[in-house]
């Protein structure tokens, strides 16, 4: 059976996400605490956006998926060459731009990939995401509809109400209901999870950060990162949704090097999906 994570990876991965919850949640006392509990962003103009953009969400609800225990994945299996290419597509601080090139690169090399998609997002790039749903070697997920910080939301109906809108946009504009959920910021506590779960969706971390928004972040510095830290199983995590990034650049590098070193490209569904299959539980480091 999956469950949550295990081990000493594990446990360290939570630690680092159960501090950064911590840190958000303390500043509550404050007014851009306040903010940060009731909207999941810390400041008047990042709050009232996401005011704003969630009261105009209007997709029709998706079709309700079975609950699913809750569970977090952050890689596959650590004994098989697989490793899983995801890419974030959200509205941030800065203005948000959809890479062409990215999926240029990964068309041009047959990659498959996993792209979670921000409600609001998909609502701005309405062309875009049609286009990406077209091609069969992608898999499209939730990356929630504004973006927020969501171990700091004190209303369990914001968290769940950031998601399901997310589901709605996504299924209106390409006809897919996604199964995969990605927390912004890789932020997440129990509650995110368990209600994800609840909605069906299965919450998936990683194990690679490739690091692409760092302003430092070369071409080569994501190339040697990534092929440096791969590991049977990872799940990289990248960027679609920035054209100032250098993610483009290196993915042809990147995909080039890690199937020279007998890696195989595959989606999370795929790479999560032999983990019932006498595998480590998920998360845990054999």
């Amino acid at each position: 059976m999956r469950r949550a994570p295990g081990g000493e990876h594990g446990k360290l991965w939570r630690q680092v996400k159960i501090a950064r919850a911590c840190l958000l949640l303390l500043g509550a006392c404050t007014p851009s605490g306040e903010r940060l509990a009731e909207t999941g962003h810390p400041t008047p103009e990042a709050a009232a956006k996401a005011e704003a953009d969630l009261a105009a969400a209007a997709a029709p609800a998706a079709p309700a998926l079975p609950p699913v225990t809750p569970e977090l994945i952050s890689h596959g299996r650590r004994d098989r060459k697989e490793i899983a290419l995801t890419f974030d597509a959200c509205s941030t601080r800065e203005p948000s731009k959809y890479d062409g090139r990215v999926t240029a690169a990964l068309l041009a090399a047959n990659a498959p990939a996993t792209i979670f998609l921000g409600g609001s997002w998909a609502k701005e790039e309405v062309g875009q995401v049609k286009e990406l749903a077209s091609h069969p070697q992608f898999e499209l997920g939730n990356h929630t509809y504004t973006h927020p910080h969501l171990p700091a939301l004190k209303d369990e109906s914001r968290i769940r109400a950031e998601i399901v809108r997310t589901q709605a946009e996504v299924k209106a504009l390409t006809g897919h209901t996604p199964r995969l959920f990605r927390p912004p910021y890789g932020e997440y506590d129990q509650r995110v999870v368990r209600i994800a779960g609840d909605l069906g969706l299965v919450t998936v971390e990683y194990d690679l950060p490739s690091g692409d928004p760092d302003a430092h972040a070369t071409k080569e510095r994501l190339v040697q990162w990534v092929l440096s830290q791969a590991r049977p199983g990872s799940i990289v995590v990248m960027h679609i949704n920035h054209l100032k990034f250098h993610t483009a650049d290196a993915l042809p590098d990147i995909i080039s090097g890690l199937r020279a070193r007998g890696f195989s490209l595959v989606t999370v569904g795929q790479l999560i999906s032999g983990l019932n299959q006498g595998a480590f539980a998920v998360g845990q480091t054999p």
